[in-house]
């Protein structure tokens, strides 16, 4: 959330400024009496998913800009997310689907999988689109590869070099966590990007955190022949979900063969006796202490910010107590002239409230009244079935003291879901009771990660629910049972 030190509305020399910069054909003259450094209208300070919206924009309002990028151009998504593990997730659904051919009255006696193969189509994918990136950013703007670190407030070094910009704008996004257990440094372990280096299926692979990226990891490498055990110090998976969810989800990792151990305080690592370069994880349930060997240990326990080797302090830049950097409804720091764009600002930890920001940063940049504020909550989960949210959950709603209604609806129910033979999973919406308003869905089944921005638009369009039961749908799908769900609104007690 904002600070109090941030700026509701921008200074007079910062709204002289981005009206000057954001003015089309300018001459870069005022840059005479930088002396002995390279100046620019706009320093981008990472290359996350925002890039792509604001370069382009920005370089057709002829500002010159410069780029600085540490690692691989793109940003988690492309690198080391989305990108590459939902090309893995997709590999690992192929080989369920060959195990489940029998359901189908397909028989495949054999088969196997050549993690040689699936490992070069994720490659094949994620490296291109991060050289073809960068190649584009080579291009068009002046790209210093390297650390950044913060001189004062309008100027950054890089590797040596020195350069001035009137805009600064960091979009470093995040890394994994390391927790602080006993032991670590002593065992070889992997974070979401490590995982993606590996040249062999694990034989056990343990997973630390049961939430969005261990859940997937867990699912796609058991898919692909791994046992996998799953960690977590909450007595569900996915604890931020309501329990119906989380208990869904539970009931499907564990018929393909995930073992769980929740309610679990992981207290040592060491090394184990059945796997020369594995691990030994001990953790306390209640009085009992267990200890789990593994070939592979993943941990994906949260995210930390990417902010540690800025140097905020020289330029005045505020964090908060995790590192994030506080912003305000435009992406602005405490700094009015530096924004604060995608995870790194804590507002978002996904690909598209990154791009969001970037959209309302180069409307404010435009004089527009767009705020980060104003979008709803919208993820997916990429397990199989998908879990997609949008708005509030159930407990949310139960919280917030308004008179809400809920219906729900199995996927069992959902004839596109019978057809496919893919019935795990629930719908579940809910409504404001004196406006009709979609306030929350969840679409936890086959299709629900596509369906779910049907609802996403009724919420942001204000569309009473009723719109949605006079539209009509086609056949077979499962967002034709949408409006069929509303009959069967009940009130929260």
């Amino acid at each position: 959330m904002p600070s109090e030190t941030l700026h509701e509305e921008p200074s007079t020399l910062d709204t002289e400024t981005i009206a000057r910069l954001a003015a089309p054909h300018r001459s870069h003259d005022h840059h005479k009496g930088v002396m002995e450094m390279n100046a620019y209208d706009l320093i981008l300070i990472g290359t996350g998913q925002a890039t792509g919206v604001i370069v382009e924009p920005l370089l057709d309002r002829g500002m010159k800009i410069a780029v600085i990028e540490a690692e691989r151009v793109g940003g988690s998504c492309v690198n080391w997310g989305c990108t590459p593990t939902k090309t893995l997730i997709a590999s690992a659904r192929a080989a369920h689907m060959a195990h489940r051919g029998d359901d189908f009255g397909i028989r495949i006696p054999h088969f196997s999988i050549q993690f040689d193969k699936v490992m070069e189509r994720v490659n094949d994918i994620r490296v291109p689109s991060s050289e073809q990136f960068r190649s584009w950013l080579d291009r068009v703007t002046d790209f210093y590869p390297g650390t950044a670190s913060f001189v004062d407030a309008h100027t950054v070094a890089v590797n040596g070099i020195t350069i001035h910009g009137e805009i600064i704008v960091i979009h470093t996004g995040t890394r994994s966590r390391t927790p602080p257990i006993p032991g670590i440094d002593t065992v070889p372990w992997l974070d979401n990007r490590g995982i993606l280096d590996l040249t062999e299926v694990p034989e056990h692979l343990l997973v630390l955190g049961g939430s969005y990226i261990g859940l997937e990891f867990a699912q796609a490498y058991r898919r692909l022949g791994s046992q996998v055990s799953v960690f977590d110090n909450n007595e569900r998976i996915v604890s931020h979900e309501d329990p119906d969810i989380s208990a869904i989800a539970l009931e499907v990792l564990l018929a393909e063969g995930i073992e769980f151990h929740l309610g679990a305080d992981a207290t040592r690592l060491g090394p184990g006796n059945h796997f020369p370069d594995g691990a030994a994880l001990t953790c306390r349930q209640g009085d009992i202490d267990k200890t789990v060997e593994g070939s592979h240990l993943l941990i994906a326990i949260g995210r930390v910010p990417n902010t540690d080797e800025l140097n905020l302090d020289a330029a005045g830049i505020s964090v908060d107590e995790q590192g994030f950097i506080p912003v305000d409804d435009v992406g602005r720091t405490s700094i009015p002239h530096i924004y604060a764009l995608g995870d790194v600002n804590g507002r978002g930890a996904f690909t598209h409230t990154s791009v969001h920001d970037g959209q309302v940063f180069l409307d404010h940049l435009a004089g527009g009244q767009r705020k980060i504020s104003d979008r709803t909550t919208i993820y997916s989960m990429f397990i199989d079935p998908p879990l997609a949210r949008v708005g509030l959950s159930e407990t949310e709603a139960r919280q917030s003291g308004k008179a809400v209604l809920m219906a729900t609806m199995p996927m069992s129910k959902v004839s596109r879901a019978r057809e496919k033979d893919e019935t795990a999973g629930l719908i579940k919406i809910l409504v404001d009771e004196e406006s009709d308003r979609i306030l929350g869905a969840a679409v936890f089944g086959v299709g629900g990660d596509e369906v779910i921005g049907m609802l996403a638009l009724a919420i942001q369009a204000e569309l009473p629910y009723r719109v949605l039961q006079e539209t009509v749908l086609p056949h077979p799908t499962v967002s034709e049972m949408i409006p069929w769900l509303f009959p069967d609104l009940q009130r929260l007690e």
